[in-house]
């Protein structure tokens, strides 16, 4: 909390909402918030803080966990408050334990991640009715009406792929993805036509884990309403979902044809893209060959 808020002024906060007894110890498991172990009487919390300057996002993750949630699909840790204090704002999240992932977890996770993705969305179109943050990005997710293949793709453009090549300012990796945004519709050339869905947003392998139940849990949400295949991209930029994943995920809903060959690199680029803006490095390489690669993909 130090250079926005004190622990203090954190804890007196907590104090007033949890009781005069709550006790708070600093985690540090985050890059972007500060993180904290909460006892109360009644229970423990995971606490996040952020400056005031930052209340939205934690108030969009507050926001995002709600809505998964309500689609009674997949666990996310219940949120208990999210409210502003001296000097910044907190979110107290239902504390769990995570248990070591068992060899049945993967098909449990794609039972779960595929009931989402086949749930009533919430809004109507593409996007989401505030922004949220990918990491340290503000995501902009302002809506986009029409729902068929046009729509998405000016969302993609728009709300994506544009907003990080104006922050980036790297006039060949954005000449390589504007020849991109121009053949968007060609990377559908399979028939596969995207469906709204609701996606956690930031599914890395860090953002999912398992209860000693079982019981697969999300968590640090950026949500939207996507393609789903854009969220099965992102499980697969750092790593690989776990086994038996695919078989439960495609078994309740089919992945199209044109995923593996084409949209999961295109998908996947716009979260190369945000790391190059977070960390830059090697990124900024890996998102313009990834551009170039894509556009070879259609010729």
């Amino acid at each position: 909390m130090s250079g926005y808020a004190t622990h203090g002024a954190l804890a007196e906060a907590l104090r007033a909402r949890f009781g005069a007894g709550a006790r708070l110890a600093p985690l540090g498991a985050s890059v972007f918030t500060g993180t904290h172990r909460l006892e109360a009487a009644d229970a423990r919390y995971f606490v996040k803080a952020v400056p005031a300057s930052q209340s939205g996002v934690l108030e969009a993750e507050a926001d995002g966990l709600q809505a998964i949630a309500a689609t009674g699909t997949i666990r996310t840790p219940a949120v208990t408050a999210c409210s502003r204090f001296d000097g910044g704002v907190f979110l107290a999240l239902e504390w769990l334990d995570f248990a070591p992932a068992d060899l049945a977890f993967g098909a449990r996770l794609g039972e779960a991640l595929a009931a989402l993705h086949a749930a009533r969305v919430p809004v109507a179109g593409w996007g989401w009715p505030r922004p949220n943050w990918l990491g340290g990005t503000a995501q902009d997710n302002t809506i986009e009406p029409a729902c068929g293949l046009a729509g998405w793709c000016r969302f993609v453009a728009e709300r994506r792929f544009r907003p990080l090549l104006a922050r980036l300012a790297d006039p060949a990796l954005g000449a390589s993805v504007e020849r991109v945004i121009t053949r968007l519709p060609e990377y559908f050339a399979d028939g596969y036509v995207p469906r709204p869905s609701l996606i956690h947003g930031d599914l890395w392998q860090g953002n999912w884990a398992m209860l000693a139940s079982g019981e697969p849990v999300v968590f640090d949400p950026a949500v939207s309403v996507s393609d789903a295949e854009a969220e099965l991209a992102m499980m697969e930029l750092f790593g690989a979902p776990p086994a038996g994943f695919w078989a439960a995920y495609r078994s309740i809903r089919p992945v199209g044809e044109g995923y593996g060959r084409r949209r999961r690199s295109l998908y996947q680029l716009y979260h190369v893209l945000n790391h190059a803006l977070l960390f830059g490095g090697g990124y900024r390489r890996q998102a313009h060959g990834l551009a170039e690669r894509l556009l070879a993909e259609v010729g």
